[in-house]
């Protein structure tokens, strides 16, 4: 059985929270408590419930930490929403950063199907 580091949709959230790391280093040094902080501990928080999930060798609970995991990737979603409403981002840039997080949402979705699909057996 291999751990958390082998799933796909963990290296895709940890590219994510690389990327979200690099772009922060760019905001304003008043965000530094407020915003970057924020999305920083978001980013971070996906990644984290996906190990943890993946560490419980239970489906019920790998379920809620992926849920968890979820709603921490749309959290920062609107954390990059708010940085673009503040002019720290352009569209552009949010619009990848969009893209990722659609990508990690369906790789998430369909780990917790396949999560849910075992549990059953």
């Amino acid at each position: 059985m291999e751990d958390f580091r082998g799933l796909e949709v963990w290296k895709e959230g940890r590219k994510f929270r690389n990327k979200i790391s690099l772009l922060t280093k760019q905001f304003p040094k008043e965000e530094n408590y407020k915003l970057t902080d924020q999305i920083i501990r978001s980013s971070r928080s996906v990644t984290a419930n996906i190990a943890e999930g993946k560490g419980r060798f239970h489906y019920q609970e790998n379920i809620q930490f992926c849920r968890q995991a979820r709603g921490s990737l749309t959290e920062t979603l609107d954390h990059l929403i708010c940085a673009l409403d503040q002019g720290y981002i352009d569209e552009m840039i949010f619009k990848e950063f969009e893209t990722d997080y659609d990508l990690i949402l369906k790789l998430l979705n369909g780990y917790i199907a396949y999560l849910k699909r075992r549990k059953e057996e």
